[in-house]
């Protein structure tokens, strides 16, 4: 049985981008280090615009606050999803804010190595756990059947899909976890401080595929190993032979928080 959509949709913004396979071993980006900022807060805003079925574009932002910490011989990222921004029709919009809106305030920890080659989320029993049952309550106010649904639907998600998740764009920030940075290409040869940007195009013709191409585009400190800009757009090719179209488009941005009391 399928799911409502408005059901289905309430995971478009955990999901990650379309991906195909690699077609090239990783390489390491030797310039890298990885040493996050540590005390100073940061935001981070993820906008993810896709084409819904009637045609109409489908806007939804994540805005995020960051922090780092020494812990061990590693770091501790402590995150926090502070509001939802959505451009939908109404329906996808609802389904987004049933999802989400529990999320909005809570304090989410991760882990992380020395080196920044991976990511793992603090609890992620106790996060699943809160977020059903504030579904559910949100629910007991409104739509029950479609928040028993999703409620269903985060449940029957398997611990380490759940996991990957819930992860993906803290991960997409960090170059050391990231190998498919390893394959891209330098775009600006004359150095901008430690920041660089690299470009990578991925072309996907499998047999029984719709033809994609995703281009990819990233901007790195070298210095601290974060990613400060990626932009992602997937491009399909009709049937007919047209243009590609942009099917979908996901833009991550990192910045320093405005200092309290600077005036820029």
């Amino acid at each position: 049985m399928t799911l409502p959509v408005t059901v289905a949709a309430a995971l478009l913004l955990f999901a990650p981008s379309m991906q195909p396979p690699a077609d090239a071993p990783a390489t390491a980006v030797a310039t890298v280090k990885f040493a996050p900022p540590l005390g100073r807060t940061m935001t981070y805003r993820v906008t993810t615009r896709r084409i819904g079925r009637d045609g109409s574009p489908v806007i939804f932002t994540l805005a995020y606050t960051l922090q780092w910490q020494r812990l061990g011989r590693g770091y501790q990222m402590e995150a926090v999803l502070d509001r939802i921004e959505s451009e939908a029709p109404p329906a996808v919009a609802r389904a987004l804010t049933l999802m989400l809106q529990p999320l909005v305030g809570e304090r989410l920890a991760y882990l992380v190595p020395v080196d920044g080659s991976r990511i793992d989320l603090v609890d992620p029993e106790g996060v699943w756990a809160r977020v059903t049952a504030r579904v559910e309550a949100v629910g007991a106010n409104g739509n029950r059947e479609e928040a028993r649904r999703l409620a269903a639907l985060i449940a029957a998600l398997p611990d380490a899909e759940r996991d990957r998740l819930a992860t993906a764009d803290i991960r997409a920030l960090l170059v050391p976890a990231n190998a498919i940075i390893g394959q891209a290409v330098t775009e600006d040869a004359a150095a901008n401080g430690p920041l660089r940007t690299v470009v990578r195009v991925e072309q996907d013709g499998r047999a029984g595929s719709v033809p994609l191409r995703i281009d990819q585009r990233w901007t790195i400190d070298t210095a601290t190993g974060l990613v400060m800009r990626e932009r992602r757009q997937s491009w399909v090719t009709p049937v007919s032979g047209s243009e590609p179209m942009l099917a979908e488009e996901r833009l991550r941005v990192l910045e320093p928080a405005p200092e309290i009391g600077k005036v820029s």
